[in-house]
This record gives structure tokens, C-alpha cells and sequence, in this order.
């Protein structure tokens, strides 16, 4: 079982420059054990016949096949253009 010190959660917060009082010390070293005690409890799980992953899902191409399709014409595009030029979309210049 992990044995974490306040002594060594107080050096490790002044390290990462951060201020820490001594309730939070020792708070934070109650909580750090905890989690320490929890890895160790999971790392006596038996994983010898688990295939390991590096995803939690089987996934391998899920793109769509890229097939073309009729879409809407340039002219329907350009309807309801507020400007419009030689059949292309116009905007203001924002370069002088």
C-alpha cells in the first residue's frame, strides 16, 4: 500500500510553485494515498489474456466512399447573393 507523506505533497506543490496550507496538505495526501491504493488494487487484475488496444472501439475506415454527386448549380448558389461578379460570390476588399 502507498504511503505518501505530507512532508513530500508539500514539497512537490512548492516545486509547482504553488501555496498550499497545511489543512490542504494533508487533505491532498489523504486523497493522493486513496488514489495510490486504488492503482495498486487494479494493477493485481489478471490481464494475461486481454488483447491489448489502443482504442476502446474497433474502428477502422469510417470515412464515407467518396463518390460524386450532383449538387445545386452555380446559378442556384449565386440566387440569393447580396453581390454578386462574372459568376462568383463578391465581398468587400479588406486589403487597401
Amino acid at each position: 500500500m502507498a504511503n505518501l507523506k505530507k512532508d513530500r505533497v508539500k514539497e512537490v506543490a512548492h516545486l509547482a510553485r504553488i501555496a498550499i496550507s497545511e489543512e490542504q496538505a494533508e487533505a491532498f495526501t489523504e486523497q493522493l494515498n486513496s488514489i495510490f491504493s486504488f492503482t495498486e488494487k487494479i494493477q493485481e487484475i489478471n490481464t494475461d489474456n486481454v488483447q491489448r488496444t489502443t482504442h476502446g472501439r474497433d474502428t477502422e475506415n469510417v470515412m464515407r466512399v467518396d463518390e460524386p454527386k450532383e449538387w445545386i448549380t452555380r446559378d442556384e448558389a449565386l440566387k440569393n447573393a447580396p453581390d454578386k461578379q462574372d459568376g462568383h460570390f463578391k465581398v468587400p476588399s479588406i486589403m487597401e
